[in-house]
Order: structure tokens, then sequence, then C-alpha cells
């Protein structure tokens, strides 16, 4: 537990970025671009994509990411294990969205880790990263939200943690300890949480679909929606 006091720090950080939040950044980028589209509609499909659409990686071989790297379409996801509405995307929208989509070629999905319940949520998240250096990322993260309880915050101690990792069929479990434990993990965390905060995002789960936001665990059609206009102004 050498990482405990730079954990606390992090999230004391943390807790003030997200209390003075840059929703209005988000807000502002949406607004000029509708105020752009008003007034000059002869602009390119180029010129008008979202500012916020440069923060997908397409990183190959990234192992929180599902899909091709050059797919038409990237939506990243800034979630926290212990929502349950982020359990909610993941059990119920999640599954379509690869169906359709994903195994098509058309949508990428990038995770983001967004831990704003506490230290529990911090944990997870490096459990998460753990279960990712052994290529259990989408199976582990699949399990906690199976189990995640349809309202409140799941309770996440370290034994649960390690026993998602053997539920999910991780046999090196000093190796997933020791990852949790690895500076470079929390690190990769810290990176997302703060892209997180830079551009407002205050809640979880919140997606960008080509730059474009959707909040919450909307319904299907609402996914479907974003996704098909992406895909069509990608073209």
């Amino acid at each position: 537990m050498g990482d405990t006091g730079a954990k606390g720090k992090w999230l004391n950080v943390t807790a003030v970025a997200l209390a003075v939040a840059v929703v209005f950044l988000l807000g502002y980028m949406l607004a000029g671009q509708v105020g752009s589209n008003q007034a000059a509609p002869q602009q390119t499909d180029e010129q008008q994509e979202s500012p916020l659409a440069k923060l997908a990686r397409r990183t190959p071989g990234d192992p929180v990411a599902l899909g091709k790297p050059d797919a038409p379409v990237v939506m990243l996801n800034y979630s926290d294990y212990r929502c349950p509405f982020c359990a909610k995307f993941s059990r119920d929208i999640e599954p379509e969205l690869i169906k359709r989509y994903v195994d098509a070629g058309v949508l990428r999905l990038e995770w983001r880790d967004y831990p704003i319940f506490g230290e529990e949520s911090i944990e997870a998240a490096k459990a998460g990263r753990a279960a990712a250096a052994q290529g259990k990322f989408w199976e582990y993260l699949g399990a906690v939200y199976q189990a995640a309880p349809e309202r409140g915050h799941a309770s996440l101690p370290h034994d649960q943690l390690i026993d998602y990792a053997k539920q999910v069929g991780i046999t090196d479990i000093p190796g997933f300890e020791a990852a949790m434990n690895d500076p470079a993990t929390l690190s990769a965390i810290q990176a997302d949480a703060t892209e997180g905060s830079q551009i407002g995002v205050s809640s979880t789960p919140t997606f960008l679909v080509n730059g474009e936001p959707i909040l919450g665990a909307q319904p299907l059609d609402q996914f479907i929606g974003a996704v098909e206009q992406a895909k069509a102004t990608s073209e």
C-alpha cells in the first residue's frame, strides 16, 4: 500500500476538479458548432467535425478498446465501475452496439476510466487495467457490471476484485495484483480522468460519438441514431 498517500492526494485533486468542472466548456464547444452551422451551412463535413472527436486515440492493440482502429465512428465511454447506470449500459445497450456496429467494422469503443465514487472506484479501475494486461479487460468489466445492483453503488473491496479476476479466468493472481499496484496503472487512470474533467464530464456514464455527447444510459435508439448520423457524416 505504498501508494496510499499518492492515491489520496490524487483523489482530493480529482474531487476539486470535479467540483469546479468546466461543464460550460462542453456547452461552449457545442454552441459554437451550432452557431457555425447556422451562419455558414456551406461548410464541409470535415470543417463541422466536433473538436472533441480528436480525443479518439485509435491505438492499435489497445486492450481497453473494441473495434477497428480505423472505424468511421468512435465512441468514448467515460465510466466508473461502481456506477449503476454504467452497468445498465454495459448490460442492455453495449452488446447490441457490438453486434450491429463493432462486428461490422463501423464502430470502435474506447473506454475511459472516470472514477468518481471514492477509493473503491479507483481500486476497481486499477483492477480493470490489471485485467487488461492479461487480455481480459472486457470480460472483467462485464463480470463487475453483471453483478452490479440496479440502484446504488456496488461494493468492490479488494477481495471482491480478486474474485472477479478468478471468475473471468485470470490465473496469474500475483501478476494481477502487481499490475494493480504498478504506478503506471494509476497514471493511465489519472490521464483518463484528467481528460474527462478538462472537457467538463461531470457524471457517469458520459459518451462521445465522434465528439458528439450522449449523457447517461440513454435508450438504444439514441445510440443507434448517433452512430448512424456519425457514419453518414464520415462517408
